[in-house]
């Protein structure tokens, strides 16, 4: 099935059923797919490495070194599938819901204000970042649904963000744009401190170079970016004209 199919399908579904409190389209990421597969296969190859170890000859002993390395890195991969969630997103009549190991957020369509691939300038061309952004019209909503721990592992993922936007591609130059300030202020005048205060000030950041707050990564997909964005779009769309302000 096409990405477009599937979205049209996806659309058709959240569009149907708004009587129902409970509808929901429900996305599993391409990092959750084959964890326990991933896993089984990283075991029966520890058992393999073993054996070789055990029974191989000493000239050879390089080869079991190698097999049992290789094994045991195949199991840390799939432990790792294993414990993402299910679904990484879902997406309600009222909410996008954003699921992580370490926590979760979730944001009211009402309070989305644009959705987009984001791209940097490399020259002449435009680079496709490989994610989905959202800019939002209101922090504080997002930053009272998201837990410190899930906010603390955002702050590390964004990190190449702000590099790509320094023009430092790969990651491996120091900025001072890594370093959150722990105090923020909302329009409303409202003082944030801590955790929170800190991804304000990332997002705002993130705002001024790269236009969106909010950023999914292609891995937490089951389709491309740009299928995503088409989406995330039509739902908004569907959800304006059904629920208008």
């Amino acid at each position: 099935m096409s990405g477009n199919e599937k979205t049209k399908r996806d659309i058709t579904d959240i569009e149907a059923p708004f009587e129902s409190e409970l509808h929901s389209i429900k996305i599993k990421g391409v990092a959750k797919r084959n964890g326990l597969t991933t896993f089984l296969i990283g075991l029966v190859a520890l058992f393999v490495a073993i054996m070789l170890l055990a029974f191989l000859p000493h000239s050879l002993y390089l080869v079991g070194v190698f097999a049992l390395s290789a094994s045991i890195v195949t199991m840390l991969i799939g432990w790792f599938k294993v414990r993402e969630p299910v679904h990484s997103i879902e997406l309600t009549k009222t909410h996008i819901l954003y699921h992580h190991r370490h926590g979760k957020w979730s944001l009211e369509w009402s309070n989305i204000q644009r959705i987009d691939v984001p791209k940097v300038s490399h020259g002449l061309e435009q680079i496709n970042l490989g994610m989905v952004g959202i800019k939002i019209k209101q922090y504080e909503p997002l930053l009272s649904s998201i837990s410190p721990r899930l906010a603390t592992n955002l702050l590390l993922e964004q990190r190449p963000l702000l590099l790509q936007n320094n023009q430092c591609v790969g990651g491996g130059c120091y900025s001072n744009t890594l370093i959150e300030n722990d105090t923020f202020k909302t329009p409303e005048g409202k003082i944030i401190k801590g955790i929170p205060a800190m991804l304000a000030n990332r997002m705002t950041k993130l705002r001024a170079g790269l236009g969106f707050d909010v950023f999914i990564s292609v891995g937490e997909l089951d389709r491309s970016s740009e299928d995503f964005v088409v989406l995330l779009r039509d739902c908004l769309s569907s959800v304006n004209s059904t629920f208008p302000d």
